[in-house]
């Protein structure tokens, strides 16, 4: 580790109305990936403004005895985008990583990550969903992936249309870009990928795997009609 930095690698997790039983999941995990990788890593959660299931003060109680657990909350929900912006500032990782508060990809999946950022050099790793990701969803939620993704590919110019995974990791150069996203919500992936492949990073695709028993929650055209402003944009930007 440099010493310019406090920790190896820092893990942002945005956290909005959990299950009751995140915070053991949230322990386990980290504790799993800090003896895997046996550097210093530090554990960030972005409080998105939850109004259930969220308590922080028993939440500080139960990670106590782990100094490296650091807790960011606001009052308003304002999104993925924003909630992971703000850990992402407070972060003191050479390298960082985000996922979702109930880790749903597999351990391997999020090592997979972090090699491709300590081993090959690389600015940017971005999970993308194997097939199987699929069968574990709602089919609204595949129809909006596989729509969004139709989009991606027909009209931007970026190293895979499959932007919406949520497990990514990026050293200090991919920081500085993802720190210049504006989306709060859904499409700031996109919007992140985007930037970082227009500022010349260098990105690698990772193929990734949800965790056995993982059953994600469904999603409404709403979100999709909401967010086509956001996506054109980005497009926008893209012809110019």
């Amino acid at each position: 580790m440099s010493s310019a930095y406090n920790y190896h690698i820092s893990i942002i997790l945005p956290c909005y109305n959990p299950t009751t039983d995140f915070a053991g999941i949230v322990k386990d995990s980290f504790l799993k990936i800090k003896n895997s990788v046996n550097k210093d890593i530090e554990l960030i959660i972005v409080d998105d403004g939850s109004f259930k299931n969220f308590n922080e003060e028993a939440i500080r109680g139960f990670f106590a005895e782990l100094s490296e657990v650091k807790i960011i909350s606001y009052a308003a929900n304002k999104g993925k985008g924003y909630a992971l912006r703000e850990g992402t500032k407070a972060a003191n990782g050479e390298l960082i990583i985000y996922t979702d508060i109930d880790f749903p990809y597999t351990h391997q999946s999020f090592l997979k990550i972090y090699s491709a950022l300590a081993n090959d050099k690389v600015d940017v790793a971005m999970g993308v969903r194997n097939r199987e990701y699929y069968e574990h969803i709602p089919k609204t939620r595949v129809r909006i992936s596989k729509l969004l993704r139709f989009f991606i590919k027909k009209f931007l110019r970026i190293p895979s249309d499959d932007t919406q995974c949520g497990l990514k990791g990026f050293n200090q150069t991919g920081k500085e870009v993802f720190l210049q996203t504006t989306i709060n919500r859904y499409l700031f992936d996109l919007e992140f990928i985007f930037l970082a492949a227009r500022k010349k990073a260098v990105i690698k695709t990772v193929e990734v795997e949800l965790r056995s028993g993982i059953q994600l929650s469904s999603m409404r055209w709403k979100i999709l009609l909401q967010e086509s402003g956001n996506f054109l944009k980005i497009f926008a930007q893209s012809i110019f």
